[in-house]
């Protein structure tokens, strides 16, 4: 198979000599001994890849190895132009209880889509806090003096959830003036409008090339 790469002459610019070599005979080695038709999506989601092993096995969903239909998934039009939905020929259980035959890909991992309205329930399961509840935007709007809680609280049609829990998060060690990467896998718990009364629950895999103080190019 073929595993999407970094032109040379950037890996040359931004690597040590010794580096680079090294770097790419690791990388030709990953691609001879990776199959991406051995993952399951089940480890995907619930973040039990490595990041290079991910996006491997996401390239490779509809690329050339053609994946998704060889293991039948049906492609489903999304609501959502941010997420690409497959139903899958039989169901997968995810965070223990939870059964599904819908995931979804996004431009960094894979989510299960959950028949649960309400993502505080898997999140608090997961150890997940919500990073914007809705009560600050609540209690602005009682202060201003222009509507009672109960109106405020009914104004609000959409709950709006999303937490994670960084499950790794590593950089390499600075060297000189080269740049280097850091790694960051993150277990996901949200919701969105496009999707009433479900949760999405997946892992984020991330890799970020930094400069030499370490801020993301």
């Amino acid at each position: 198979m073929k595993i999407p790469r970094l032109g040379t002459a950037l890996l040359a610019a931004l690597l040590p000599a010794a580096s680079f070599a090294a770097s790419m005979q690791d990388t030709a080695s990953a691609a001879d001994d990776f199959d991406p038709s051995t993952v399951d999506v089940k480890d995907a989601i619930e973040c039990r890849l490595e990041a290079p092993a991910y996006n491997s096995f996401a390239m490779a969903i509809s690329g050339e190895e053609k994946l998704a239909a060889k293991r039948q998934w049906k492609a489903v039009k999304s609501p959502n132009f941010l997420m690409q939905e497959y139903e899958l020929p039989t169901p997968i259980v995810v965070s223990g209880t939870y059964s599904t035959r819908r995931i979804a890909f996004t431009s960094t991992g894979v989510l299960a889509i959950l028949d649960q309205p309400d993502p505080a329930v898997i999140a608090g399961k997961e150890q997940i806090e919500n990073a914007m509840p809705a009560d600050g935007l609540v209690d602005a709007l009682v202060a201003s003096g222009k509507v009672t809680r109960a109106q405020a609280e009914a104004e609000i049609k959409f709950r709006k959830f999303i937490g994670e829990r960084v499950i790794r998060d590593v950089t390499n060690p600075a060297d000189g003036d080269h740049f280097r990467a850091r790694t960051r896998i993150a277990l996901n718990v949200s919701n969105v409008a496009t999707h009433p009364g479900k949760t999405l629950y997946g892992c984020s895999y991330k890799i970020e090339l930094l400069d030499k103080d370490g801020n993301p190019l």
